[in-house]
């Protein structure tokens, strides 16, 4: 069974990650757990957002103390997809009154990475978790009614929880706060898993324990303000009353466990219609060299060396839709990609598959662009490797630190108008440039990058033009 689930999360993330761009006016967000992360940045229904937040949490565990996550907000909403910050699903259904998604979300829950109080010393960890999920949610002028059904979909745990819960909006002003009460029935694999002590793991200050099934509470609290048209500042707090099952293990603070979030997030959605007919089709073809020139440095154009002693290499197809033209009416475009990226290993370990999604800014507006074209690029999206990359792995190993197949995805870059340059104008739109895949955990502060401190590098060459 954990090597079916095992198998069924990787096929679906890279499933959902490639279909992050698909074209479609937007919906409401469907309801997330926690209630906090519910709101990231009102999309207006046909757009996307990135941003970055704190995530601040009592550790349920006896000695936990207070942990601390940065989140990197990632949101889209497209006609049959969406992403919401540590969600990505399939619309299955919808009307003005209801929703029926399909997703796979990450779960904050399991052991403190970075510091193990001694309530836990001995114990074999418990990470976090990817569930697999089917929500729906029903809208009423008085509010919203929603219900979740929840399984381990990464053969930790194997649990099952099933959650249902009511919430309404409220505007005042630039303000919006969004009030949510909800309970969680779970079962008893999701909670021993956590929360039981096994046989082997006890000892005469912690007997063995199975806190078995049990129904949580939850009230929470979200709020998004529109500091301009674009920007936005997200938060929210939010309290849980574990069931009695739960508190009375020998490894748990028997207490409400309370969590909040503050951070910043920038809309990217259009004012115009997001998705209008004949919008081109963008095709990218590249290929790159390993590097151990630092991202910052190769931007800074401080070190261009792809001489190192692995000579790992990657080929990638992408494909991209332009989002929005001239924001503001300024010389800048965005544009959304999602690419099929090939790791060639070079017989240091078995070659395998990368997926990558993000949204990338191109500024044109230099003096000679009216002649040769010329645009700097910066995209920051997710990245999911189906094996984590060999360099990462490499210099994790070396530095004593974990790595992850989820990261952060940053892609600079720089290119030039080949028909400007070869003087053919329907060449216009094809573009030859140079840029870095970047692979990054955001310096081991982010528990849905699974605290990775580190990262790859590789410099490419692309080819890109319009279909």
């Amino acid at each position: 069974m954990k090597a079916y689930w095992g198998g069924a999360k990787r096929v679906a993330v890279a499933l959902a990650m490639a279909m992050v761009l698909v074209p479609g006016p937007a919906a409401a967000a469907a309801g997330d757990d926690p209630p906090i992360l519910s709101r990231t940045i009102p999309a207006g229904g046909d757009g996307a957002g990135l941003g970055l937040a704190m995530r601040f949490e009592h550790s349920p565990y006896r000695g936990g103390g207070t942990r601390n996550d940065l989140v990197p907000l990632y949101v889209y909403e497209g006609k049959r997809v969406f992403l919401e910050a540590y969600r990505v699903g399939l619309k299955i259904s919808e009307t003005p009154d209801s929703r029926l998604d399909l997703f796979l979300g990450y779960r904050f829950e399991g052991y403190p990475y970075d510091r193990i109080p001694a309530s836990l010393a001995g114990m074999a960890n418990r990470g976090p978790g990817v569930d697999l999920g089917l929500g729906y949610q029903q809208r009423r002028p008085w509010g919203t009614l929603f219900g979740e059904l929840l399984h381990d979909a990464a053969g930790g745990s194997n649990g099952t929880e099933m959650r249902v819960g009511y919430r309404t909006d409220w505007a005042l002003g630039r303000l919006q706060l969004q009030p949510q009460i909800a309970i969680a029935a779970r079962d008893a694999n999701l909670n021993n898993y956590y929360y039981g002590v096994r046989p082997s793991e006890a000892t005469a200050a912690r007997p063995a324990y199975e806190p078995g099934s049990g129904v949580n509470a939850e009230l929470g609290l979200s709020a998004v303000y529109r500091l301009s048209d674009r920007w936005r500042v997200i938060g929210g707090v939010s309290a849980r009353r574990w069931a009695s099952g739960v508190r009375a293990s020998p490894i748990v603070e028997d207490r409400v466990q309370l969590s909040g979030l503050l951070g910043v997030a920038y809309d990217f959605s259009p004012e115009h219609d997001a998705w209008p007919e004949g919008r081109p089709l963008i095709v990218k073809a590249l290929y790159g060299k390993s590097t151990d020139c630092d991202v910052a440095k190769v931007m800074l154009l401080q070190c261009f060396s792809t001489n190192t002693t692995d000579q790992t290499r990657i080929a990638s197809l992408e494909l991209g839709r332009p989002f929005i033209e001239r924001l503001n009416g300024w010389p800048l475009d965005f544009v959304g990609y999602v690419g099929l990226l090939r790791h060639q290993e070079r017989g240091l370990q078995d070659d395998d598959w990368q997926v990558n999604a993000y949204m990338k800014a191109y500024y044109y507006g230099f003096p000679w662009s009216a002649h040769v074209r010329t645009r700097l690029g910066f995209g920051v999206g997710v990245s999911y490797a189906q094996r984590v990359p060999y360099v990462e792995e490499r210099d994790q190993l070396a530095r004593g630190r974990s790595s992850s197949r989820l990261l952060n995805y940053l892609d600079p870059s720089i290119d030039i108008s080949l028909g400007d340059l070869v003087g053919v104008s329907t060449m216009r739109d094809t573009y030859l440039g140079i840029g870095v895949s970047h692979r990054s955990g955001i310096f081991g502060t982010s528990r849905l990058l699974g605290n990775v401190n580190g990262g790859s590098n590789y410099i490419y060459s692309y080819l890109e033009w319009r279909m």
